[in-house]
């Protein structure tokens, strides 16, 4: 196997052409998460409401199960970033999602997660607005304050509507089915309690999210 070190950086036309790439398939992801050089990391953002949401469950004949609760706007939110390659989940927990939050959650992101002279990270998202903005801004080599987010990073930007195409929508889907459905969270921490619980199994390199989120073609 080859060693990180012989693994040259992605020439500039290279990296041109994952920009240029609008609507990426999954036969384009395929072809990223199989790039030596690339290392590919989706991302999104997520909403928790405290408030109780019901879902179907098993419950005995004839019983009529009520789950409490909590009034108000109670909600917990953060921007999430999954590697296919190892199943690590990394999330950071912004007030609000603006263009500032993303990129300040990219940074993050960034610093946790050294990686090899020579590759680079294409981070896989949708097209929010504040997304928009921020990889505007990163991109514009004027802007040297975001030099260290360039060396280490191409985007890629998914086609609107296709939540398909960012599997780490399934891990929200995982969260809330295993975590926050059908149960009553007396305040806004405990939601938080609960849910970072959950993230923290996935921190480190794990099977569950390795399978779920990668594209990677079968032998």
């Amino acid at each position: 196997m080859d060693s990180l070190k012989s693994v040259r950086r992605p020439t500039p036309a290279r990296i041109l052409r994952i920009r240029k790439s609008a609507k990426p398939s999954k036969k384009k992801k395929i072809e990223i998460e199989n790039a030596p050089n690339l290392i590919p990391v989706y991302q999104d953002e997520v909403h928790f409401q405290a408030q109780a949401t019901i879902t179907a469950a098993w419950y005995k004949r004839g019983s009529k199960p009520q789950v409490k609760s909590l009034p108000g706007n109670n909600k917990v939110s953060y921007s999430g970033f999954v590697r296919p390659d190892t199943g690590e989940l990394f999330v950071s927990v912004p007030k609000w999602f603006t263009f500032e939050t993303t990129i300040e959650s990219i940074r993050k992101f960034v610093r946790a997660n050294p990686i090899e002279e020579g590759m680079m990270f294409a981070m896989i998202l949708d097209n929010a607005p504040w997304h928009k903005k921020a990889v505007r801004l990163i991109e514009d080599v004027k802007n040297i304050e975001y030099a260290d987010i360039r060396a280490k990073v191409v985007f890629v930007k998914l086609p609107p509507y296709s939540p398909d195409l960012n599997p780490i929508e399934q891990v929200w889907r995982i969260t809330r089915r295993e975590n926050t459905h059908n149960k009553y969270f007396g305040s806004k921490n405990a939601l938080k309690e609960t849910v970072d619980k959950a993230f923290s199994r996935w921190a480190v390199p794990n099977e569950q999210l390795q399978s779920l989120c990668s594209f990677k073609r079968q032998n």
